[in-house]
């Protein structure tokens, strides 16, 4: 059994976080579909972050992270920098918090994530995602203006935040007198997968944690098998737009590599027909990056016969014109 005692965030801080997000986050339910349940023999739970605030899971851990900074420290701002959904989670948390938010996003980011970070009222700042840092841009905005930086999953209270899913889950398994063979989540720095499994483990320690990445963009695979963090080596784009971090975070691999039991990936084209299985026949809407870990269960990637399987949906910010082709 694995010693959860020792990590760098711990239940505790996820109970805390419970209690600060609670008032303004969603708690999204578990769904189960017969229809799914039939397709891949097993018993599968779905849990649909595409219905939180701001339309993923990273509301949880931008209202956490904002909610610590000292009430002195928040005439300066906050800067992040993402590809679009720890844009708006950080955005609308600071609308919330009355903080003015300027967020460094990639030019290719979705529109749909780029205009709905500005509806909140964030100030968006393009970069070039091939020839610019994004974080040293972040770190220039701090330093002229006094901000604070908020990473997108590198950071105990961010990690705390996303963890109160899988603190629901476990609620709600629980509730349901179950206990869940195999949880599934996916990872672009691991922020969500590390929360997550910490909560999970917590309550159920002999459930297997599995971390889902697009194909070529396997650091956290790459990195589980080798010990220590390896970057990717993918070039060009997948259609999981939020999961293109090139490397595990620090904090989060310290976490992943003691509490996950496995990493699976799925093609481009296996995303596309799971977006396409969950609007078609669940009437969910998930953008491709939230999908990956419910593609890998329909393409066979997961040994889940006969087992229980929870399935985190992280995101359903896609843009239309791109949903439309992969529903199509």
């Amino acid at each position: 059994m694995t010693d959860i005692s020792s990590l760098p965030v711990s239940s505790a801080d996820i109970d805390a976080a419970a209690g600060v997000v609670a008032p303004y986050a969603v708690r999204t339910p578990l769904l189960s579909f017969p229809v799914l349940d039939e397709r891949v023999g097993a018993k599968v739970f779905l849990k649909p972050e595409m219905l939180q605030r701001t339309g993923s899971f990273k509301f949880r851990g931008a209202f956490n992270k904002l909610s610590s900074i000292p009430e002195d420290k928040r005439s300066g701002g906050v800067v992040a920098f993402s590809s679009g959904n720890h844009a708006q989670g950080v955005a609308a948390a600071a609308k919330l918090l009355n903080m003015q938010a300027t967020i460094v996003m990639p030019q290719d980011a979705p529109a749909l994530k780029r205009e709905r970070t500005k509806s909140y009222g964030a100030e968006v700042v393009l970069y070039d995602r091939d020839r610019e840092d994004r974080e040293a841009i972040a770190s220039e905005i701090a330093a002229r203006s006094g901000a604070t930086i908020v990473p997108p999953y590198d950071d105990a209270y961010v990690i705390a935040g996303q963890g109160t899913a899988g603190r629901e889950i476990s609620e709600d398994m629980a509730a349901r007198g179950l206990e869940p063979d195999i949880v599934v989540a996916p990872a672009s720095g691991g922020g969500l997968i590390a929360g997550v499994a910490t909560a999970v483990k917590a309550r159920f320690p002999q459930a297997k944690l599995i971390v889902a990445e697009p194909e070529g963009y396997d650091d956290h695979a790459a990195s589980l098998r080798a010990g220590h963090r390896e970057a990717h080596h993918a070039h060009g784009r997948t259609i999981c737009d939020a999961l293109m971090a090139q490397m595990p975070g620090k904090i989060t691999f310290a976490i992943n590599s003691r509490l996950l039991s496995g990493a699976v990936t799925a093609s481009d084209a296996e995303v596309a027909a799971a977006v396409s299985f969950a609007y078609r026949e669940l009437k969910l809407v998930a953008e491709p990056g939230g999908a990956v870990g419910l593609a890998a269960l329909l393409a066979g990637h997961i040994d889940a016969r006969g087992k229980i399987v929870v399935i985190v949906l992280s995101g359903g910010n896609v843009d239309a014109d791109l949903f439309a082709k992969l529903v199509a």
